[in-house]
């Protein structure tokens, strides 16, 4: 089957999903690499986001290095699941809002800064639409979002760095707000994100690098949307295993091609005892289901799979807010 893209849109989607150029002229760079001039590169990147085949390129944080978040999920009824689902949308702090093939059948997840204000937000989302929501928080990651290969469907295999945890002091919390909505496609875009700072460029640029090297972003570059590169069906897998083994067994998963996401969450008795999650992305339900079947016969236990079938909301997560970002040091806020 011919490509939809051209091989520099190819090149820059595939390949730069991570390890982007933190460097003055980032753009320059990836066109050193690519064999292409910065405004190729630049003009490329801008028709693929108007397309919507990539929400942006900038930083994808790591889950519990910053703030707090969690998966959750309510139980609409049928007749309020648009209605309800827009509910859910319009708060900032969720990012993705998925309807799915279950009970539960709206399935979201939402970043605060800390777990007061994150358990705020699920408040009041109950309140807002009517439906109690579960809270699935993780507890321990396999693997989470290096990459996305094109070609097969299947994650981009790195290394994961073991770093020690450590919290964003307040010039990261600054900037960390900042690189929430992505980078401006520009041929200096770490320039004008410190002019919007009050920081150097220089000081930007080692501040990412550093917050890279500590493991808060999980990795750096172009962050494409599955759907729109033809990978529509998006399984949710769900096992319910034994504590003293679910790790195992996690890891055992995590390296299976098929599986783009792979985490523990703690369970929401009595409804939903689901400990061990993995994603798996094809082009079509027929292309997943192979995956999901052979996922359950390693774990030798039933697989219960959630297929999407509405995307609701998909965007970059918000752990500040924008006046955050707007805050010098010293400065109380006031005008």
């Amino acid at each position: 089957m011919d490509s939809p893209y051209t091989p520099l849109e190819y090149s820059l989607l595939n390949v730069w999903q991570r390890d982007f150029p933190i460097v003055a002229h980032p753009f320059a760079e990836v066109g050193l690499k690519v064999g292409a001039d910065e405004t190729a590169v630049l003009a490329t990147l801008r028709r693929l986001q108007a397309r919507g085949a990539i929400s942006r390129v900038g930083a994808v944080f790591a889950p519990r290095r910053i703030g707090a978040s969690t998966l959750a999920a309510l139980a609409a009824p049928p007749e309020r699941i648009e209605e309800i689902a827009a509910l859910v949308s319009a708060r900032p702090e969720v990012n993705h809002n998925y309807q799915r093939e279950h009970r539960y059948n709206l399935w979201f997840v939402a970043t605060a800064a800390d777990q007061p204000a994150l358990a705020a937000v699920l408040t009041a989302i109950e309140r807002d639409t009517g439906c109690p929501v579960i809270a699935l928080p993780l507890e321990n990651e396999f693997h989470i979002d290096l990459g996305f290969d094109l070609v097969s469907g299947h994650k981009s295999v790195a290394p994961v760095a073991s770093v020690s945890a450590r919290q964003p002091d307040d010039e990261e919390k600054r900037l960390i707000a900042a690189l929430q909505p992505g980078l401006e496609i520009m041929p200096r875009p770490f320039r004008q994100l410190g002019e919007t700072l009050y920081m150097e460029e220089d000081e930007v640029l080692a501040r990412i690098a550093a917050m890279i090297h500590d493991g808060m972003i999980k990795r750096f570059g172009v962050v494409v949307r599955h759907h729109e590169l033809g990978y529509r069906s998006n399984a949710m897998v769900v096992f319910d295993l034994a504590d003293e083994v679910v790790d195992g067994i996690g890891a055992l998963l995590a390296a299976e091609p098929g599986v783009t996401l792979c985490y523990r969450r703690r369970r929401s008795l009595p409804d939903w005892p689901y400990n061990l999650y993995c994603m798996v992305h094809g082009r079509s339900r027929e292309e997943a289901r192979p995956v999901i079947e052979r996922l359950a016969s390693i774990v030798g236990a039933p697989a219960t799979a959630l297929f999407s079938t509405r995307r609701f909301k998909q965007s970059g997560a918000r752990y500040f807010s924008d006046r955050v970002a707007d805050q010098r040091l010293g400065d109380s806020g006031h005008a």
